[in-house]
């Protein structure tokens, strides 16, 4: 197995800077369009023969050096009772859980309505020459779309009950970090080699109030989880939070473009990192793009590893040749060149 990847998420630099994208398995890839035209998004989460192969589908064109599984952050929900649609406006989820007194719509997780994504990772391990990622979102995103209802721009309804009904909103915490630390534990028995926290959200809280409402179940799931595969954590809006991120014991920091690499460096005493090429550059020129990609390699180099990424995941009007051509040029990349 290719293992750059997790040399990197070990702290140790591999020959060249390893690369995999988030949502790099999705609507961006003909490919994948010519499945999802056959079935619905959720069809294709649950059915692990279909999920293995969109999951291999990067990996065989791009050449990356890492797997995502192909499932979604909201998957769990279904395993605790609540309803989850995807529409072309984004995910919906009902009913929403606003109050305390709303609490009694959430169930205890069933890990058994899930099976299915253990069992694409098991397909997966005997198909793939690369690591694979499993991931969930965190706690706290897990919280905002159970009180959205959905995506939301604003978020009113999550802080109405942070601020209103905070102990109740603790309740939602707890039963959603108990749920979380379940699932990516049974990922790893189901032998994925890493796993990623996708705390999506978790920037729209000031640095005070992540460090009540997000990071004590972060600290949670760390104590919990077996650390015998890396695990990476996902902020976007990172930077106003970097005092809080860096006391938490994560193998590797994945940054959003928001930040500048070499403050987030500083900040987290130069750990592993991961990122953060804003995704939406690679819809422009390429030389513009490889400027870019190669500013993004030269400050990630002042971390103890990095692993290329970008700082959310792969838009979908992005070209799959530019993508192949942004591998082959961080894979050929070196340092001693510069």
């Amino acid at each position: 197995m290719k293992d750059a990847f997790l040399k990197a998420c070990q702290g140790i630099r591999p020959s060249y800077t390893p690369v995999w994208f988030m949502r790099q398995a999705g609507r961006y890839m003909p490919e994948y369009q010519k499945i999802r035209q056959k079935y619905d998004f959720l069809t294709m989460c649950k059915t692990p023969e279909i999920a293995a192969e969109v999951t291999l589908q990067p990996v065989k064109i791009l050449n990356v050096d890492a797997a995502i599984l192909f499932s979604d952050i909201l998957i769990p929900l279904e395993a605790m009772g609540l309803k989850i649609d995807f529409i072309d406006k984004g995910p919906e989820v009902s009913p929403v859980i606003r109050t305390g007194f709303d609490l009694k719509n959430l169930k205890e997780f069933d890990l058994s309505a899930v099976d299915f994504v253990f069992e694409t990772i098991k397909i997966l391990i005997k198909e793939l020459d690369v690591p694979l990622i499993g991931f969930s979102a965190s706690p706290f995103t897990l919280a905002t779309y159970v009180i959205e209802g959905g995506s939301s721009k604003d978020f009113v309804n999550t802080k109405r009950f942070i601020f209103s009904e905070p102990q109740n909103f603790h309740r939602l915490m707890e039963t959603l970090t108990e749920a979380t630390t379940k699932y990516l534990i049974e990922q790893i028995n189901a032998g994925v080699h890493a796993v990623q926290i996708f705390d999506t959200w978790a920037g729209i809280l000031s640095p005070f109030d992540y460090g009540i409402f997000c990071k004590p179940y972060l600290e949670k799931i760390l104590k919990q989880i077996s650390m015998s595969v890396p695990l990476i954590y996902y902020c976007s809006n990172t930077s106003g939070l970097l005092n809080q991120i860096k006391d938490l014991e994560f193998d590797v920091f994945s940054l959003d473009w928001r930040v500048d690499i070499k403050d987030a460096c500083f900040y987290l005493n130069y750990r592993p990192i991961q990122g953060n090429l804003d995704p939406l550059v690679l819809l422009g020129r390429e030389d513009e793009i490889l400027k870019r990609v190669k500013n993004v390699l030269i400050d990630g180099n002042s971390a103890k590893s990095h692993i290329f990424n970008l700082g959310h995941g792969v838009n979908i009007n992005t070209n799959v040749d530019v993508l192949k051509k942004v591998v082959d040029f961080i894979h050929e990349f070196r340092f001693e060149e510069v």
